[in-house]
């Protein structure tokens, strides 16, 4: 079947067009400038003659991240980060949701449950508290101060149990029925059917460990136990000289505050960028799901 294409379609889809073209430019332009600015000199960055083009290419402010064993030993940190921290939050959040994803007819005290977790989101006890916590528990300088405190993100246990809701409750019936408990159920039956939720809060959970930095600069004593982002903020932006060298002094002759925090900004961005093209076809389906109850 032929269908006639009217004159208002077609200006309808060439403003659509348009201005999705000029949206993506707004987004692409400013990213293509910070990589330009890295690989140009500290001279022409503080020139201002930087546009989407390298000028005076070098590969300094890189060399100046890359060229440092403490780099790698952060890297390692922040990957033996993620890792943990992802396995270990998905984990709890899973288990948290799916019981406070009943009916107060089947989970008696749900909803007193539900506020003890929501309150947290309203209310935070500072971060003194928070400090002393961590310390008292013996965490301090060691992987897991970096890990446990944000385990159950709660924003991640709401998005996934508004997802539980809203499946059909005739699958749980249906596996009562064939003599499954409640963790076959969960593992065997819910937990493949969620795909795009976990996918969803899964890349939220990497993208903030990933990015944080202010916890590993409260909670490490020593900078050999850096995770990446601290790191890098000691490094580039506060200018800590503890991790320089003589045979860096060249290196930092060519770069500017510019140059080092654009080619920071590509470094602290390249792994995320290279996992989010993979869960992006959740993403939006894991949003839009697991926000409103059916």
């Amino acid at each position: 079947m032929i269908h006639h294409v009217t004159r208002s379609r077609l200006l309808f889809l060439m403003i659509n067009y348009l201005f999705l073209g000029a949206l993506s430019l707004l987004c692409i332009l400013p990213m293509l400038h910070i990589l330009a600015l890295s690989f140009s000199s500290g001279s022409a960055a503080a020139a201002g003659t930087v546009s989407l083009w390298p000028v005076e290419f070098t590969t300094a402010a890189y060399e100046n991240i890359l060229n440092k064993p403490q780099y790698f030993t952060a890297f390692l940190i922040t990957m033996q980060r993620v890792v943990l921290g992802t396995s270990i939050s998905m984990l709890l959040t899973v288990l948290a949701a799916y019981p406070l994803s009943k009916e107060p007819g089947h989970f008696r005290f749900r909803t007193v449950y539900a506020w003890y977790f929501v309150i947290t989101i309203l209310f935070s006890g500072g971060l003194i508290p928070w400090y002393m916590t961590i310390k008292a528990t013996g965490l301090i300088d060691t992987i897991w101060a970096l890990v446990l405190p944000g385990a159950v993100p709660v924003f991640n246990v709401i998005l996934l149990l508004n997802f539980y809701r809203g499946l059909p409750k005739e699958l749980e019936e249906s596996a009562k029925m064939d003599g499954a408990n409640q963790f076959v159920t969960l593992f065997r039956i819910y937990f493949p059917l969620s795909a795009p939720a976990l996918a969803t809060i899964g890349l939220f959970t990497i993208v903030g460990h990933w990015n944080s930095w202010f916890d590993g600069l409260v909670l490490m004593n020593r900078p050999e136990h850096y995770p990446l982002q601290t790191f890098l903020q000691t490094v580039i932006i506060k200018k800590d000289f503890r991790f320089i060298s003589s045979d860096d002094l060249d290196i930092l002759k060519q770069l500017s505050d510019r140059t080092s925090t654009a080619a920071q900004i590509f470094v602290a961005a390249f792994p995320i960028l290279m996992i989010y093209p993979f869960l992006q076809r959740f993403f939006i389906k894991g949003i839009v799901m697991g926000s409103v109850k059916e």
